[in-house]
């Protein structure tokens, strides 16, 4: 969770979060998941540059299990199945369990910023 956090001050100081004050748009390719799912990727990214540069010891595999397994539990599907006993796409605002699982693994491997393009493309 803390790594999700610094996910979102990098993307404060490179004025990802000015572009999307405003633009609003929830569902399952708006805004509002589309910057969750790039914190996501960018706690991937300070996970792997924490674990080279020695901050942190590199994640055994059962940790990073349990990392993702954590990012599953808070995806907009899981929490709204167990809440409302259904899924409704249109109201997300941090994307599934399987893309916060997905952008998370994506920053991991790319190790940059180059691998959490959430803002064109489909999600």
């Amino acid at each position: 969770m803390v790594a999700h956090e610094y996910g979102h001050h990098v993307q404060d100081l490179l004025g990802v979060l000015d572009q999307q004050s405003g633009a609003g748009a929830r569902g399952a390719q708006g805004a509002s998941v589309r910057t969750e799912l790039q914190a996501d990727c960018l706690a991937g990214v300070w996970a792997r540059h924490a674990a080279e540069t020695g901050y942190l010891q590199a994640p055994s595999d059962q940790e990073l299990t349990d990392a993702m397994d954590a990012a599953a539990a808070v995806g907009d599907d899981r929490i709204q199945r167990q809440t409302q006993g259904r899924v409704v796409p249109e109201t997300f605002t941090h994307g599934t369990s399987q893309q916060r699982v997905q952008w998370f693994k994506n920053g991991y491997g790319a190790g940059g910023l180059q691998g959490c393009n959430t803002q064109s493309g489909p999600v």
